[in-house]
């Protein structure tokens, strides 16, 4: 969906980093996508790594459109065109373009999701970093107080680590672990994936259907 011709375009910036974890971010921009919100996209080098081992999918600036439409295209399994998805109000940003748009605050971004977010991409924000636009673009959304949800995906976590997302909590960053939930009802891993997605955007305020909610019913989706 297209912003009005007077309306300057807000989008949410996706910063994708080198964790494991590619399909939350694919089911995260999916979900953007089908609410209807402008997306700016930042994937790191190190996630580009990841991708290419997770999916086999190479990630290059120069043909973005066409990789990210194969990487959207595929359900958590691996299964290629389990999914369509239009990228004509998404844009890409490089990963080393310091200059990009959301690397000022005068950008008109609606906030921020970081999903995958590594141990690195943490402790980057934490402390202030800003060493690729990723980090940057966080830096930015955190001082001018608009909405950063970082889905950390690491397991065990350090004490060093709890105490970089101690200071993103003070902040005013949402920390999502990428936790999946079994109340829904989880059949297949796209149902475990896109729960993790539906609590991202739930973070961000921003409407989905990707999971089914708890309704205080004992047992209830066992039911459905």
């Amino acid at each position: 969906m297209e912003p009005a011709q007077n309306e300057p375009r807000r989008p949410w910036i996706v910063g994708v980093s080198g964790a494991s974890g590619t399909p939350y971010a694919a089911a995260v921009l999916r979900g953007l996508i089908d609410a209807g919100e402008s997306v700016d996209l930042v994937v790191s080098r190190a996630s580009r790594l990841t991708l290419l081992d997770e999916t086999g999918i190479s990630f290059r600036d120069a043909h973005w459109r066409d990789d990210l439409r194969e990487w959207l295209g595929r359900g958590a399994d691996g299964k290629p065109d389990t999914f369509r998805v239009d990228l004509d109000d998404v844009r890409h940003w490089a990963a080393g373009d310091l200059a990009a748009g959301p690397s000022s605050g005068s950008y008109p971004a609606k906030g921020m999701l970081i999903v995958p977010a590594s141990t690195a991409a943490v402790a980057g924000v934490a402390l202030g970093l800003s060493k690729d636009l990723l980090q940057r673009s966080a830096s930015v959304v955190l001082k001018e107080r608009r909405p950063l949800v970082v889905a950390v995906r690491e397991t065990p976590l350090n004490g060093q680590t709890l105490r970089h997302l101690v200071r993103l909590d003070d902040a005013g960053a949402v920390v999502l672990p990428a936790s999946p939930a079994f109340y829904a009802g989880a059949t297949h891993i796209q149902d475990l994936v896109d729960f993790v997605a539906g609590r991202v955007l739930d973070a961000a305020g921003v409407e989905h259907r990707l999971y089914r909610r708890w309704k205080g019913e004992l047992g209830g989706a066992r039911t459905d």
